[in-house]
C-alpha cells in the first residue's frame, strides 16, 4: 500500500469531480479556442470564457480581469517584472516585499533591483506574521509595488493582507499577492478591491498541473499597467502569448467553482484531521512552528527536540508522504529562508516537518507514526 499523502501544499490530488470534466476537453471538445470558424473552436472559447467567470467570481472581480498562465510561478513574474517599463517612466522605483515570500516573489524582485529599483525586505515576527505597520512604514512617495503573500507554503500561516489593502487605500502603489497556497480556501481577503493583482496555481486548489491565472483588478477603469515579458501570438490580452491550454482552464475553472462552493465544508474536515494528528502526535512533545492562531486547518509545521528532518522522513517514508520544506526548491536543498527569518536555529530549522492534507485525504494511523519516531528519540 501506498503512503497515505500528507504533501498538499506542494501538490493536490486532483477532484474527482474536476478529473471527469478535464478528460471530457481531452477525449471530445479537443479544439483550439482561437479557431472561430467551427463548432470545436466555439465550445473551445465558451469553456475558457466561463473559466474566467468562474475564477473571478471567487475573488469578486470581473471576467475580463482574468490573465490564464502557467501557473503562479509565471504570474507573480508577470506581476513584478511587467511593471519595470511603467517603473522607470514615472520614477517610481521602489519595491516593498517581505523575507518569508515565494523565491517566485524573492527572485524576481532581485532582478528588479539589479536593473536600478530599490528593494525593501520587510522581517516578520518570531511568529512568521508581517507586521502591517512595517509595511506602512516602508511606504514612499516612490514605491511602485508592494507584493505579500496570502499564505506562506511552509508554514501555512495567512499574512494580513485585509489591514495591508486598507493602508495602501491612501497611496497609488499597486498591491500584489501570491494567492497560490489560499486562493480558494482563505476566501474574504482576496475579495478586497484594492488588492490589485492575484496570482494563482492550479495544482494547489485540486486542479492539474500546468495552469494557472493573473487577476489584474482595474483601479478606476484601469488595468494595472504591466507590460509583457514574453511576446508572439498575442493571446491573454497580449500579456501571455500561446495557444491556450484549454482543457487545463476548463478544469482550473471547474475546481475554483467547487471551491467556493464547498470550502467551509472542507476547511470544517480539515480542522478535524488537524485535532487528531495534534492528538496523536502529542506523546512527542512537538514544537509547532508559528502563531497557531493564523495558521491555515490543513497545515502543521513542527519539529521534534534531537531528530533531524530527513531522518524522520526516512523513518515514515512507507506510512506517510510528508515534506520538510519548499517543493520547488527541492533540488538544490538548503535551510528554509522562511524559517530561518522567523529566527529558528539552522539546527531547528533543518528538523522542521511540513505536514499539509486536504478533505480528500484518509485516516492517519497517529500510533504508528509515534512508535516509528521513538526509536530516533
Amino acid at each position: 500500500m501506498n503512503p497515505v499523502y500528507l504533501d498538499c501544499n506542494a501538490t493536490t490530488p486532483i477532484d474527482p469531480e474536476v478529473k471527469d470534466f478535464f478528460w471530457q476537453f481531452i477525449d471530445e471538445e479537443f479544439g483550439n479556442e482561437g479557431s472561430r470558424t467551427h463548432r470545436y473552436g466555439m465550445v473551445a472559447n465558451q469553456a475558457v470564457q466561463k473559466s474566467r467567470e468562474q475564477i473571478a467570481k471567487v475573488v469578486k472581480s470581473s471576467r475580463d480581469e482574468v490573465i490564464f498562465t502557467g501557473g503562479a510561478t509565471e504570474s507573480n513574474n508577470i506581476s513584478i517584472l511587467g511593471l519595470q517599463e511603467f517603473g522607470e517612466k514615472t520614477g517610481k522605483k521602489h519595491i516593498i516585499t517581505s523575507e518569508v515570500e515565494h523565491k517566485s516573489v524573492l527572485e524576481p524582485c532581485q532582478v528588479m533591483h539589479k536593473k536600478g529599483f530599490e528593494l525593501s525586505l520587510l522581517p516578520v515576527e518570531k511568529d512568521g506574521y508581517i507586521d502591517p505597520e512595517n509595511v506602512k512604514a516602508a511606504l514612499r512617495d516612490d514605491t511602485l509595488l508592494v507584493s505579500v503573500m496570502q499564505v506562506n507554503n511552509e508554514t501555512g500561516l495567512r499574512q494580513p493582507i485585509e489591514y495591508i489593502a486598507e493602508i495602501l487605500n491612501s497611496h497609488e502603489a499597486f498591491f500584489h499577492t501570491d494567492a497560490a497556497q489560499g486562493f480558494g480556501k482563505d476566501i474574504e481577503p482576496l475579495k478586497n478591491p484594492r488588492v490589485d493583482m492575484i496570482s494563482i496555481s492550479g495544482h494547489k486548489v485540486f486542479a492539474p498541473k500546468g495552469i494557472g491565472a493573473l487577476v489584474l483588478r482595474r483601479r478606476e477603469f484601469e488595468r494595472p499597467p504591466i507590460s509583457p515579458i514574453m511576446f508572439g501570438g498575442g493571446q491573454e490580452k497580449g500579456l501571455r502569448p500561446g495557444t491556450l491550454p484549454v482543457a487545463l482552464i476548463a478544469a482550473l475553472g471547474h475546481a475554483s467553482e467547487i471551491a467556493l462552493r464547498d470550502h467551509e465544508k472542507r476547511r470544517a474536515i480539515c480542522a478535524k484531521f488537524r485535532h487528531k494528528a495534534l492528538q496523536g502526535l502529542a506523546p512527542l512533545n512537538p514544537t509547532l512552528v508559528g502563531d497557531q492562531s493564523k495558521v491555515m486547518d490543513h497545515v502543521l509545521n513542527l519539529y521534534f527536540s534531537g531528530l533531524d528532518s530527513e531522518a524522520a522522513m526516512l523513518l515514515l517514508k512507507d506510512i506517510i508522504a510528508i515534506s520538510n520544506g519548499s517543493a520547488c526548491t527541492s533540488s538544490s536543498y538548503q535551510t528554509s529562508h522562511v524559517l530561518k527569518a522567523m529566527g529558528l536555529s539552522d539546527t531547528e530549522a533543518n528538523s522542521c516537518l511540513r505536514i499539509s492534507w486536504c478533505h480528500l485525504t484518509p485516516d492517519v494511523d497517529w500510533d504508528n507514526v509515534v512508535d516509528r519516531l521513538k526509536v530516533a528519540l
